[in-house]
């Protein structure tokens, strides 16, 4: 059953931070361990300079120009890409760099409206749409240091541009047009990771309801300046639990950490690229041949940031398991069926914490 309200008056980070306060308040005071660190804690081997340590870039262009040992070794890249990172980026990708500059700006204006604009999409954790502030309904949690606005962009029957926002004037026609090219990238994505899986090209799009009933929604962010960034997360360490991410990174402010082995890696952005990440719902179906891994979002004393984070998910009702044509003898079946609603339905109610859904279900069959 999903809660109806939040369980404490909610607080809007960016009005904090537009405050002047020179402290943080104490619930947004990550526990020591989680608090990001300015250096790398421990090291290894393989990556000893962990700062120049970059995920890997896709060039999508080499897929469709006729030359058949391009596409082969594009195909490998993303393949490596998914076992080894669980992210990589995508450019000359087909959609349009004006449209993706707009689509942040649309929302960089959004939540620079006077707060009582905002406050007329205030959310609620019945459903997350509107704008928001805190996931998850533990009482006396410890909060992220970032405000959201959340829309449902797939299936038609729950896209309500009602409950978009009407300012600034062009955001819902931007939004539009760039929900209808993103889920097209993100269709050309799962056809290439089913051909890498040796499945059929569609069988990824299907098992996740099909071109017309898949589930899209976006998450916009806005990680506000913060006075003390080294106590605090923008988000918390996650693993998305849906099926793949699109995500249009702030053009000027960093703040993605990947996590790798027991190190975070800043993320650079590839200037008009795409950051993709494998959910867990693809690790799912994969028997964890792909990896969905942890991500969180580190904040910033002196600047604003901003970022749209496409959910390209399954259908919330539909069951996901591994594919039986990756399920053997030696490799079984790692998980049991399960909803993408129960999956979300985790991190609803009980807030971000690491891969804990992922892990839960897998141990649930036991």
């Amino acid at each position: 059953m999903a809660c109806q309200e939040w369980p404490e008056p909610v607080i809007r980070v960016q009005s904090l931070s537009e405050s002047g306060i020179t402290s943080i308040p104490k619930h947004f005071i990550k526990p020591q361990s989680q608090r990001p660190t300015k250096t790398i804690s421990s090291p290894n081997k393989t990556y000893p300079k962990v700062d120049n340590i970059y995920i890997p870039v896709i060039d999508m262009q080499h897929l469709y120009g006729g030359d058949k040992k391009l596409w082969e070794e594009t195909l490998q890249h993303i393949s490596e890409a998914c076992k080894e990172w669980g992210f990589f980026q995508v450019v000359n990708h087909g959609v349009s760099h004006e449209l993706m500059n707009c689509a942040r700006e649309v929302w960089r204006e959004f939540f620079h409206q006077p707060l009582e604009v905002k406050e007329v999409y205030a959310n609620s954790p019945t459903t997350y749409e509107g704008y928001g502030s805190r996931l998850g309904v533990k009482k006396g949690a410890i909060l992220d240091w970032s405000d959201y606005f959340f829309l449902h962009y797939m299936p038609s029957s729950l896209k309500d541009q009602a409950k978009w926002p009407t300012l600034p004037t062009s955001l819902r026609n931007v939004m539009n047009e760039y929900g209808a090219e993103v889920v097209k990238l993100g269709g050309r994505i799962l056809e290439l990771m089913s051909i890498n899986l040796g499945l059929r090209e569609d069988f990824l799009l299907n098992a996740f309801g099909g071109e017309s009933d898949i589930g899209a929604c976006l998450r916009t962010n806005f990680y506000p300046k913060c006075p003390q960034p080294d106590l605090t997360l923008g988000i918390s360490p996650h693993s998305d639990p849906g099926g793949m991410t699109i995500l249009l990174p702030d053009d000027y402010v960093a703040g993605l950490q990947v996590r790798r082995g027991e190190d975070w890696i800043t993320v650079k952005p590839v200037p008009s690229a795409f950051i993709i990440n494998l959910g867990d719902q693809i690790q799912v179906l994969s028997n964890a041949i792909y990896k969905s891994v942890e991500h969180r979002v580190i904040v910033n004393s002196n600047k604003d940031r901003v970022s749209l984070a496409f959910f390209y998910n399954p259908r919330s009702d539909l069951l996901i398991q591994p594919a039986k044509e990756l399920v053997t003898k030696d490799r079984p079946a790692r998980y049991p069926p399960r909803t993408y609603d129960e999956y979300r339905h985790y991190i609803r109610t009980k807030g971000l914490a690491g891969k804990a859904q992922l892990v839960e279900s897998s141990t649930s069959q036991t």
